[in-house]
């Protein structure tokens, strides 16, 4: 136990320790770490398998006392023995313990193992223990604990355990009043940003306001009474937060990756909403020409730390991340742990396994939990409302009363640890002051350093985290404008070429969007059709709409851009704000404006309101309700159509979607829908190469190119590269690397030797040249198999 703060950052270190240098199927640690990081911890002498107990337990009483005396000397009176009574046979021994106590002086202390929460809970503990061992309940050989009191008791309870042990109950408050730790909670700790050395004398806020206006310059040439104003009210909340530094630490590691050619998307979330983000070249999309507002990313009303997601080239992520390493220190930065759960599907399947069901019993419930959204239902909901789930659950088999028991206890538990997909943090100095570290493998089997808190828990603490995305797509445009320049001598710029090419829009009015971002569905290339979108506007409204909730105004918003139904506004004022849109309420900005505009709250104030209708927080709605009519009185809006406005805005506010997000993935896929339609073989080559490990992804876009009237060339050793390329103009060559059971490192052997000794004639040739070591009997087989 940590007494003070001292203590809490040794045990942090001594964890961390224990899982990235010590772990051996534990986390483990020695004496010599454990006094090196002794100051402010309180240490108990643990269960059965403690090392005095162990020593007692063999007979060894004179190794149990050596022990006690190394604990004495290093903790002191922060040293005490443990006692515990779960009715286990073995541990009678715990008489030995408390005896040697009082031949010692050392405190001793009672306490109960907790393995689970209630008593209830030991046959469930005893089911998850078979799943994570991959045992049977009735296996006779599987590991029992034997008891079912290891859950968290009462001090009633403990009390009836040990009548007789008044003073080691007693002692737990002893324990309790020693222990005094103050944990900063929302402070925020930013890492210190170097400024460079001819601004060493600068504020963060003045260099950061030198960058802004640099950037606003280059991006808008002339800088407008408009725009220096709405530069200066983001810089001034940004100085007032104090997050200075977070743009500043954020445009420095997105420079970097533009000035290593790793492609950088235009911008991800709210953060697009805002002008020194732009101007710092954090995002990509204007947000003067978009109407994007800073509010919903930065609320001066609601201190929050801001949230810039960003998407990097997913090849190149990591090379980010190494950078942020080497700049603010490699022991101040690590990725951030996510934890897999046990969730409702997989959890029958789990429990039910060790139960020994039948398979097709367990499949058959499992597969009748219905899934929303990508998750499925919960057990208790799903049990009382799905109709073929209700009835097992009224059924008498014994079998099927267990399995339900033990899932509904079990759902939710954390099952394995992962890498989240995104998170990093970056400490002000060594990260183990702030969060321990755990060690776990990435989807590659690397070995990675992550914290032991999850995102939510770093973040609480004040630390800076940051979501490094890996995109696909980037990769894919960038992969293509390299192809084009080679192919056609033609540099692209995709962040300047033309809005407004109707070509472009031809892809989408078609429905041939197979491989453009975010517009691939089938059901979208049904709506794109009727749409006929014809403006990037269209776009962004369409990227919006098509999610649950928003997809039944999608054939309005159609009908209405046709005039086949007519624009109706409860108030002229609502025209300027939902014109865009054809009168509905799409974004969460309009949300914002109408707030705004017709009721007179600041954009902040708006955003409060946008975030309570979306929680449906009734009483600061119903409490904003009568301000927002108050504020519509004022601009001469009688009450009735207030009251018909605020309840317009709250029908839409639960579902409405952030036009920044929606605006920057919507040009996004524009531009890769520009490079389809007019470099489609380098399109379709770069879309196949960066989907080269996934066979059913290849068929697709074959198909497609097929559909497109692009020759796809079959594989072949003299001719295909490791990957797709464009040898000539309509024609696509077969990547090698795509065959199945040929590794690259195998291709590179073969491209090698054609590179030294050209094309072969004949498969007697080309198998007497190559090295073995590289291409063996399975690549040579997959090869011909393949026809190459």
């Amino acid at each position: 136990l940590a007494k003070n703060n001292t203590g809490y950052r040794n045990l942090m270190k001594l964890s961390s320790t224990a899982f990235i240098d010590g772990f051996y199927y534990k986390p483990r640690i020695d004496r010599e770490v454990l006094e090196q990081y002794s100051e402010g911890l309180i240490v108990l002498s643990a269960c059965m398998s403690g090392e005095v107990f162990s020593h007692l337990a063999t007979g060894d009483k004179p190794g149990a006392i050596q022990t006690v005396e190394w604990y004495q000397r290093v903790f002191g009176n922060d040293y005490y023995l443990e006692i515990q009574d779960h009715g286990i046979p073995d541990e009678r021994g715990y008489e030995a313990v408390y005896k040697l106590a009082k031949e010692m002086n050392v405190g001793v202390v009672a306490t109960n193992d907790c393995h689970y929460l209630e008593r209830d809970h030991a046959e469930s503990h005893d089911v998850l223990v078979c799943i994570n061992s991959g045992k049977s309940v009735n296996d006779p050989n599987r590991l029992r604990y034997g008891t079912s009191e290891l859950y968290l008791k009462s001090m009633d309870e403990m009390y009836k355990t040990f009548p007789n042990k008044k003073e080691a109950l007693e002692r737990t408050l002893e324990i309790a009043e020693k222990i005094n730790i103050e944990i900063e909670m929302g402070v925020h700790k930013l890492p210190r940003f170097p400024l460079p050395e001819e601004d060493g004398d600068m504020s963060l806020d003045d260099y950061l306001a030198k960058l802004s206006t640099r950037g606003v310059e280059k991006r808008y040439g002339e800088v407008t009474p408009d725009l220096q104003q709405r530069l200066d009210y983001e810089l001034s909340v940004i100085k007032k937060t104090g997050f200075a530094g977070y743009f500043l630490i954020t445009q420095d590691f997105i420079n970097h990756a533009r000035d290593e050619n790793i492609p950088v998307g235009l911008g991800r979330g709210s953060a697009a909403g805002s002008m020194v983000a732009y101007a710092l070249g954090i995002t990509n999309v204007d947000p003067i020409r978009y109407d994007l507002l800073f509010e919903r990313f930065l609320n001066p009303e609601r201190i929050t730390m801001p949230d810039i997601d960003i998407d990097f080239c997913f090849e190149r992520r990591e090379e980010v991340i190494d950078y942020v390493r080497r700049k603010y220190g490699q022991d101040n930065v690590a990725q951030i742990i996510t934890f897999g759960t046990m969730a409702s599907k997989g959890v029958i399947k789990d429990v039910a396994r060790v139960l020994d069901l039948e398979y097709a019993d367990s499949d058959r419930i499992s597969k009748a939990i219905p899934v929303h959204q990508g998750k499925p239902m919960k057990l208790e909901d799903a049990f009382e409302k799905i109709p073929e789930l209700v009835e097992i659950a009224r059924s008498e088999n014994p079998k099927h009363q267990a399995l339900i028991k033990h899932a509904k206890v079990l759902e939710g538990l954390s099952r394995h640890a992962s890498v989240h997909a995104a998170g990093i943090i970056i400490a002000p100095d060594d990260i183990t002051n702030f969060v321990p570290l755990y060690q776990t493998e990435d989807s590659n089997k690397n070995k990675v350093v992550t914290t032991q808190f999850t995102m939510g828990g770093c973040e609480e603490i004040g630390l800076l985290k940051m979501d490094f995305l890996g995109l696909r797509t980037l990769t894919v445009v960038h992969k293509c404008v390299e192809m084009v320049e080679k192919t056609n001598g033609v540099k692209i710029d995709v962040d300047k070429i033309p809005l407004d090419d109707q070509e472009t829009y031809q892809i989408f009015c078609e429905g041939n969007t197979v491989g453009i971002f975010q517009f691939e569905s089938k059901g979208m290339q049904e709506y794109l059709r009727k749409l006929e979108p014809n403006r990037i506007e269209d776009l962004i409204a369409m990227n919006a709409l098509y999610r649950p909730g928003p997809m039944e105004n999608i054939d309005t918003y159609i009908d209405r851009k046709f005039g086949r139904q007519k624009i109706e506004y409860l108030h002229p004022l609502l025209e300027p704000i939902l014109r865009e849109t054809n009168g509905i309420i799409v974004y969460q900005e309009q949300v914002m404006r109408i707030a705004s505009d017709l009721g007179g709250f600041s954009l902040g104030k708006a955003d409060i309101l946008r975030r309570a209708m979306g929680k449906k927080k009734m009483d600061l709605m119903a409490k904003m309700e009568v301000e927002f009519v108050d504020g519509c009185d004022a601009k001469g809006i009688d009450a009735k159509t207030a009251k018909e406005i605020y309840q317009l805005i709250f029908k839409f506010a639960s579902y409405g979607f952030n036009k920044s997000h929606s605006a920057a993935y919507s040009i996004l896929a524009y531009q890769t829908a520009y490079l389809k339609r007019h470099y489609p073989a380098e399109f379709m080559a770069a879309s196949l190469t960066s989907e080269i490990n996934d066979p059913k992804r290849i068929i697709i876009l074959i198909d497609e190119c097929k559909r497109m009237s692009l020759d796809v060339l079959p594989p072949d050793v003299n001719r295909s590269g490791a990957l797709f390329e464009v040898p000539d103009p309509g024609k696509v060559s077969f990547g090698l690397v795509a065959i199945k059971n040929v590794g690259r490192g195998a291709i590179d052997s073969i491209l090698a030797q054609r590179q030294e000794k050209g094309p072969v004639d004949n498969l007697f040739q080309f198998v007497q040249d190559l090295d073995l070591r590289s291409v063996n009997r399975k690549v040579l087989e997959s090869l011909a198999q393949a026809g190459a």
